[in-house]
């Protein structure tokens, strides 16, 4: 199958259809620079593109995996891409509306480069004719001084026009530094780096960058006389028009160190009725014919759910690998009795119990003061009660004896208890 491996069945690929026709079927297309000269110039190909990351955590969220796939896409159409890590605009940060970015420690944000620079690795091949390239801006902006700064960036952008962006008049009233006004000015000189270094002539990212990517446009248009092209992916929000990628405990990450497989594979799976056929089109490259089946599943069989197993299944597998995926359907299967809790491993049961909210305990502990902890009842008398009535489990197992200490051996891997309460209520203690 190739590099990609197979998503849904189907090698990563477009079949009969043009890239730009199939970006537009899957809504990934918010704004883009002429779109009829931008068609005719990924079909003479192959077109050098970039897309950046800056490192402002430790780890990519779900809202970078838009554009990670965004590059995939475009490399399995025969383009060539270009990952930049923004080792130089991850010091400064973008203007955000809420107010002025914390600076990073420079060690720090150097750590967080190299860990981006994997991650990435992921969605791309490094082999072949079209073989992926990844770049740093660190290594031109460090060779750039407060003259050239000014000179041969700072001529090109109108003052005006810069006080007109809507981050920047957002921000006058309350403030903005001159170190997130200049921001713009970077990013933009990243594109020309790369056009003149690599041949870069399209740049992509989410629309809520569209203001520094088409400034960069332009920045080339003044220095170079160069017409290059920019393409931007909608922001993906959920049906009440909230940001999608949030969850109650923050933002859903690809490092499984701080996304367990089970709790990434979970938020997919939840996706609303009247949003998974958008989010298939976008996460997935599975073909107008699968997901149109989907589609009907999801109209005339929704308890079934077989549109949402297909996304976290495809997404899941793209960020975490098929393994990770089928321990993390386990998991959820063992959790509500349907499979053996035992059986997963320890790395796999520590994100589930994470997932729904597990507690620590002391050892001894009454299992029903266990039961409480969990947050699965309300009161000792009522886990009592859940006893005798015969609707309480440890780890799938029926306890019938209300006076029952848990200790480590009866934990598994001596550490995790899962408490279950009827067959839908879950909890759980961790040693």
């Amino acid at each position: 199958m190739g590099w990609y491996g197979a998503v849904g069945g189907q090698p990563l690929g477009l079949g009969a259809m043009k890239l730009f026709d199939d970006l537009s079927w899957r809504g990934l297309i918010a704004n883009s620079t002429d779109p009829e000269a931008l068609r005719a110039h990924l079909e003479a190909g192959p077109v050098k593109f970039y897309v950046g990351f800056d490192p402002t955590a430790a780890s990519l969220h779900i809202g970078h995996l838009m554009q990670l796939l965004m590059a995939r896409r475009l490399q399995a159409a025969g383009h060539v891409p270009h990952l930049l890590v923004g080792g130089a605009t991850g010091l400064i940060g973008d203007p955000k509306a809420s107010g002025e970015r914390v600076m990073n420690d420079a060690d720090v944000v150097a750590g967080w480069v190299e860990r981006i620079r994997e991650q990435t690795r992921r969605f791309v091949s490094f082999e072949g004719a079209n073989a992926a390239r990844l770049v740093n801006n660190l290594d031109w902006t460090s060779q750039l001084n407060v003259i050239d700064f000014l000179r041969d960036l700072g001529k090109h952008f109108p003052v005006n026009r810069m006080l007109a962006r809507e981050i920047v008049a957002s921000r006058l009233e309350s403030g903005i530094s001159f170190t997130e006004f200049s921001y713009v000015l970077l990013q933009s000189n990243d594109y020309r780096e790369l056009y003149r270094r690599h041949g870069v002539t399209l740049q992509t990212g989410g629309s809520d960058q569209w203001g520094n990517i088409t400034a960069g446009v332009e920045l080339l248009r003044r220095s170079d006389q160069a017409k290059v092209h920019a393409l931007a992916t909608p922001l993906i929000t959920k049906a009440d028009g909230t940001k999608f990628g949030k969850t109650e405990g923050g933002a859903v990450w690809l490092d499984p160190a701080l996304t367990s497989p089970y709790a990434f594979h979970q938020f997919f799976l939840n996706a609303e009725d009247a949003k998974v056929v958008e989010y298939l089109k976008q996460f997935t490259f599975r073909t107008q014919e699968e997901i149109a089946e989907l589609e009907r599943s999801a109209h005339e069989e929704p308890w079934k759910r077989a549109a949402q197993h297909a996304l976290a299944d495809d997404v899941t597998d793209l960020v975490h690998g098929e393994e990770q995926r089928r321990a993390a359907v386990a998991a959820a299967a063992a959790l509500f009795g349907r499979g053996e809790l035992s059986e997963l491993d320890a790395a796999t049961l520590d994100g589930v119990v994470q997932e729904v909210g597990g507690q620590p305990m002391g050892e001894p502990m009454p299992f029903v003061d266990a039961m409480a902890l969990s947050g699965i009842v309300k009161s000792k008398g009522e886990a009592r009660r859940a006893v005798q009535e015969g609707g309480a489990y440890l780890n799938n197992a029926k306890v019938t004896d209300a006076d029952l200490l848990l200790d480590a051996g009866q934990l598994i891997h001596g550490r995790y208890g899962i408490i279950r309460r009827g067959k839908k209520t879950v909890g759980a203690v961790t040693l």
